[in-house]
């Protein structure tokens, strides 16, 4: 980010609590980061650690009840996006920040067409006449690769592949020029060439155009070759924040490190036996008093089990949070 530059989007101390009959649910826990304009921010993390409701979250696409925000902020723009309404927070979604879901045959309407679905963004949020945002529907489906793309505004979800469907989502989401993407696991549900060609777009894209990007998933190879900055969660809240190269050199929190192990190798006889991590996700219904990761982890201290870790600096625009010190194998002094 350049000297001076603000964060396009600066998220403090986010925590989502879901009420259910077997009690509190604590699914975000005081989540803290910024997004720089113009980088592209990974989040990643196993199934159940919070990415999702976490983005979710910041522009109010959680269902209250049973969701409860019990505290943060989210400043977006000079304003706070928890605190806006369902006027002033219509006006943002889909024109100043996109979103991308995981799964585009259910985030499609299958009743109306591709050209039908592009254009209503459009005319809502920039005011466009039918004619005129027809032919801005053509340049998106161009933009994004999709041949012919005047002719395919008449087609409907099912006429499209899965990896075209995901071209589809992705122009929606990029038809009001927003300031910021956020994509959740867009690439999960497709072929592995399918997602090679949708990420090269997503590169290409982002060069074009500027914006800033999220990306979640669950997935390392992805986020080693797009990403500036990552965040990996556990447990609801951030464990690990470093640049991405950082990350992958020197990887400081213990979950971090064993989720490194269980990335495959393709070192033929070489290879070491694919890991993987010993127990169970935390159960989110206990208040977070603790590590979350203590159960599951081979450096754990009586600390851990009395107190929930800060994030402590370890180099620069590096934290983690963990009483562990990988450089001594020792608690930190802090």
């Amino acid at each position: 980010m350049p000297d001076g530059a603000q964060p396009v989007l600066d998220v403090r101390d986010l925590k989502t609590v879901f009420r259910t009959r077997s009690g509190e649910v604590h699914a975000v826990n005081s989540v803290s980061f910024d997004l720089r304009p113009g980088e592209l921010l990974g989040v990643v993390g196993e199934s159940g650690s919070g990415k999702s409701v976490t983005m979710m979250s910041l522009i109010g696409l959680v269902p209250m009840p049973p969701a409860e925000m019990r505290g943060g902020e989210v400043l977006f723009g000079g304003q706070d996006l928890l605190r806006a309404g369902p006027a002033a927070m219509r006006a943002i979604r889909g024109k100043r920040i996109g979103f991308v879901f995981q799964d585009p045959m259910t985030s499609l309407n299958p009743v109306f067409t591709v050209g039908y679905q592009l254009c209503e963004p459009l005319r809502r949020h920039m005011g466009l006449s039918k004619a005129a945002a027809r032919k801005r529907a053509a340049e998106l489906l161009d933009l994004v690769g999709i041949p012919d793309a005047a002719r395919r505004l008449s087609d409907y979800p099912h006429q499209f592949s899965g990896g075209m469907r995901q071209r589809v989502m992705i122009a929606m989401a990029l038809a009001c020029d927003p300031e910021v993407l956020i994509a959740d696991e867009p690439t999960t549900a497709l072929d592995v060439t399918i997602q090679a060609q949708i990420l090269e777009l997503v590169k290409d894209l982002r060069q074009k155009l500027g914006m800033a990007i999220i990306w979640i998933t669950h997935d390392l190879g992805v986020i080693a070759g797009i990403a500036d900055r990552v965040l990996v969660m556990y447990g609801g809240q951030i464990v690990e924040h470093a640049p991405v190269r950082e990350l992958f050199a020197n990887p400081q929190h213990p979950y971090t490190r064993a989720l490194l192990k269980t990335v495959p190798s393709v070192r033929g006889d070489r290879a070491p036996r694919l890991r993987v991590i010993e127990g169970q996700p935390p159960i989110l219904t206990a208040a977070p008093d603790a590590c979350p990761f203590r159960f599951r982890c081979g450096h754990r201290f009586d600390r851990c089990d009395a107190e929930n870790p800060p994030r402590f600096p370890t180099g620069p625009a590096h934290d983690a949070a963990c009483f562990w010190d990988p450089a001594t194998d020792a608690p930190r002094n802090a």
